[in-house]
């Protein structure tokens, strides 16, 4: 059976045609020839090829949590990335990592969603390093917690163009460049609340959908264009967000972390919360000629939490 292996400490590596899977091959023999007796897989994820070799995928909020995840996972693909977010510091070190870990392209830029003249250089960065957008994956922080008693029209306002008014932005951005390549991809983040509100997130619950209907649009009016258009909705995630509000209900139950977890995997049908990387492998399915014939759709990846029909 093959053992985990830090391949960056080996300088006799292959590809066998996907970056998700390296194949260790045993040192030069001294007569200038290898014996090959065992192949040693360094599992990065489940080896497809999925043709995003070469693709410019630009992901927003991208230093942590999914949209780092989604980065990762389109770089062992051997696509080009453009990550950004809010803060320099944080996204460069993890463009470093991803670039470490994969060796892939990735640019890393700092740029403030609610911004238009930030979006405007992520997308300008991103062509002048790469030549085009390929895939778009629009991915924001959420919305303060909150009802609708506790908010101000400025939380209102502020929350509509971090979730769909930077969505609209992104979109009217890389369109050009998709339209001159023949096509792209376009992925929406957002939230099982748009199909099952959730408590005390009145913003959420109400602008996410705004972006959901904003898809189905395009979906319609882009597919001549051979764009495609789809929504991503995480259920119960752990990321850092997650673990914040994990923190905040034991602080207000009495119970531990652990209790609160446990509680909240329970009514979860597959028993447990997950990880980014799940997130990931969904969309960069999405992204991917293996989804060539799939536009306009809501995918929740949430282990069945939300309990709704459509």
């Amino acid at each position: 059976m093959a053992q985990q292996y830090d391949f960056r400490q080996d300088q006799h590596l292959v590809l066998n045609g996907s970056a998700r899977a390296r194949i260790i091959l045993p040192p030069w023999t001294p007569q200038g020839r290898r014996h090959v007796e065992a192949l040693y897989i360094v599992k990065m994820g489940d080896a497809m090829d999925l043709g995003l070799k070469g693709k410019a995928a630009v992901v927003t909020a991208s230093s942590r949590g999914i949209g780092r995840a989604a980065a990762e996972a389109f770089a062992v693909e051997g696509a080009r990335i453009s990550m950004c977010a809010r803060t320099a510091a944080d996204v460069t070190q993890a463009a470093e990592t991803i670039r470490a870990r994969t060796g892939a392209q990735v640019l890393a830029l700092r740029a403030d969603l609610t911004q238009a003249g930030d979006i405007q250089e992520l997308v300008r960065r991103t062509v002048e390093a790469y030549g085009t957008v390929d895939i778009l994956v629009n991915n924001a922080g959420g919305p303060p917690a909150g009802t609708f008693d506790d908010m101000t029209d400025a939380e209102w306002q502020a929350a509509f163009e971090l979730t769909l008014l930077s969505t609209v932005r992104l979109v009217r951005a890389v369109i050009p460049h998709m339209r001159r390549a023949g096509g792209g991809a376009i992925i929406n983040l957002q939230s099982t609340s748009v199909k099952v509100p959730l408590d005390n997130l009145i913003l959420s619950n109400s602008i996410r959908t705004g972006v959901i209907g904003l898809a189905k649009s395009l979906s319609i009016e882009l597919a001549k264009d051979n764009i495609r258009v789809n929504n991503v909705l995480p259920g119960a995630i752990m990321t850092d967000r997650q673990r914040q509000m994990l923190a905040l209900q034991s602080k207000k139950s009495g119970q531990t972390v652990e209790e609160v977890r446990r509680l909240r995997e329970s009514k979860i049908p597959l028993g447990r919360f997950g990880e980014p990387e799940d997130l990931a492998d969904m969309i960069v399915f999405l992204a991917s000629d293996r989804a060539k014939y799939i536009t306009g759709v809501t995918v929740q990846v949430d282990g069945g939490l939300a309990r709704s029909l459509m």
